[in-house]
């Protein structure tokens, strides 16, 4: 350590040796630090394509030892190439790390001016736009990949920065078919955001594409945040349908609405929200203060069609919106008599127990339009459901009065064969002998429509009683039926008594019967 080089400078005196040997240990160091900082630039440099090389290793691994085709290989292969070169430029993470004030700001300079531009958000405040934005995550996918699947769970919502993206159909044993291809500006996922149904298409970029992602629980967030801003995206959205119901985009076609957005042309729009079932963007609709009591050319309104369609999450939404359930079509059929000519019994039940609050002729009056129509299957139904064979309509007729008005024979041995009161043989001209002949058989061979056991029958709504949204009393208890008469069974045959019974709920004991037909029958 006493010489520098091959010798030519060596020491010739202490001083000299001192410096000679600090000199050496500092220039060992100085190479040392540098040779280290060499290698570290070279091994972080290659980092990356050290771990692609892995990746592409196992994935010729994994095909290799899965024997897959060879165009499958070239495929997941390209893939990877595609996803490594496409990495280095999601900049999310950056974009993170800086405090709120500073990302609300680079979104708003990088994403506010293509987020204006897409239909969904025409004439939404600017506000709203601003937390929308400040919501959305920026995301590069490389070509050939699929940003949501067919049939699956509507969780985001996605527009498209930069690139294509394509509309794809897939359908069981068949190809997929390209039905459109999606540019800058253009979104998709919002209608299975909107009406919580699972995608209904494939969306596969085309080429390499920037896209932001916005999840859907924001978007509702951001839409329930103010009204005004709610009514615009619906009829946005409306409009957009309208156009494309060509493609049967999420299965709704919307029809009606003009462009002006006007709102009672919007509430067209329930009516075949309503046919289609989708109770949650039904509810949407009715949060943006749309008429539910919407009528088409033959008077039928969304309960209507909702009831007669079997459609129970709508009835019940349409309900918790204060819709109308006495409303009638140009038919005079009211959502009640839909749903029981439908035989829909759970809808019948919900409509029947909040009918009968607000109208207390409720059954009289479905139980006199069968019997004026000579529907013996609704009556049957009606009968089946619980309904009193005696209510009175609001004009103060019986079914079985107005079917001996009409003259409908075989509604009257309906009625009577299950417990109709005959007051008077005499009246409406009714046979009286035809009459007489019903009431001999039903005391003979008494039967009644009784219930299935798997319809709970209606009960009756009591003032202080707690009654739930389906119609079943909290406290209701099912009373089987039994029909009294006066005298001896045998005394009755032997004189040939006319007399018809009583029909009443049969009492808890036998002890309250005998108390009852005494009372009765004194």
């Amino acid at each position: 350590m006493t010489t520098v080089g091959y010798g030519d400078l060596h020491a010739v005196n202490t001083a000299e040796m001192i410096f000679i040997i600090f000199y050496m240990l500092f220039n060992l160091g100085l190479t040392a630090y540098i040779i280290g900082n060499m290698t570290n630039l070279v091994v972080e440099g290659t980092r990356r394509t050290m771990e692609f090389r892995k990746s592409i290793e196992s994935a010729s691994n994994f095909v290799s030892r899965n024997r897959l085709p060879p165009r499958l290989k070239d495929q997941i292969l390209a893939y990877m190439c595609l996803r490594f070169k496409a990495e280095s430029l999601n900049q999310q993470q950056l974009i993170e790390q800086f405090p709120k004030s500073i990302y609300t700001s680079i979104c708003q300079h990088l994403f506010l001016p293509i987020v204006e531009k897409v239909y969904l958000f025409n004439g939404v405040s600017r506000e709203t736009l601003l937390h929308l934005v400040a919501k959305m995550k920026a995301e590069y996918v490389p070509p050939r990949e699929d940003v949501t699947m067919q049939n699956e769970a509507p969780e985001d919502v996605y527009i498209v920065v930069s690139g294509e993206v394509e509309i794809i159909e897939c359908e069981m044993e068949k190809e997929e078919a390209v039905v459109g291809t999606l540019q800058c500006g253009d979104m998709f996922g919002e209608i299975g955001a909107l009406c919580c149904r699972p995608q209904r298409f494939t969306f596969r970029t085309k080429s390499l594409s920037q896209l932001l992602r916005l999840k859907t629980a924001d978007l509702i967030e951001a839409m329930q945040a103010k009204h005004e801003d709610n009514v615009a995206v619906l009829k946005n959205f409306l409009k957009h349908n309208k156009r494309l119901k060509d493609l049967k985009v999420g299965g709704i076609v919307m029809e009606g609405g003009e462009e002006d957005g006007d709102p009672k042309n919007m509430s067209v729009n329930l009516l075949d929200v309503a046919d289609t079932g989708n109770a949650a963007f039904l509810n949407e609709l009715l949060r943006a203060r749309l008429d539910p009591d919407i009528g088409d050319s033959k008077g039928r309104t969304p309960l209507h069609i909702a009831a007669s369609k079997g459609h129970e999450d709508c009835v019940l939404v349409l309900l918790k919106h204060a819709c109308n359930v006495h409303l009638r079509d140009t038919n005079g059929n009211t959502a009640l008599w839909d749903a029981i000519s439908s035989r829909h019994h759970s809808i019948f039940r919900i409509l029947y127990h909040f009918a009968s609050i607000s109208d207390p002729f409720t059954a009289g009056d479905l139980l006199c339009t069968a019997a004026r129509r000579n529907d013996l299957t609704v009556m049957q139904e009606l009968l089946k459901q619980g309904l009193n064979v005696d209510a009175k309509d609001r004009h103060g007729s019986t079914a079985l009065q107005v079917a001996m008005k009409e003259k409908h024979q075989e509604m009257v041995n309906l009625l009577v064969m299950n417990g109709a009161d005959v007051i008077d043989p005499n009246t409406y001209e009714f046979s009286p002998t035809t009459l007489n002949e019903m009431v001999k058989k039903r005391e003979i061979g008494h039967r009644i429509t009784v219930m299935t056991d798997n319809e709970p029958p209606l009960k009756e709504v009591e003032g202080d009683r707690h009654v739930g949204i389906v119609g079943k009393s909290c406290r209701g208890i099912d009373h089987p039926r039994v029909s009294i008469y006066r005298g001896h069974p045998l005394m009755r045959k032997e004189s040939s008594c006319m007399e018809p019974g009583k029909l009443i709920r049969l009492p808890g004991s036998f002890d309250q019967l005998i108390n009852f037909a005494g009372l009765d029958h004194s």
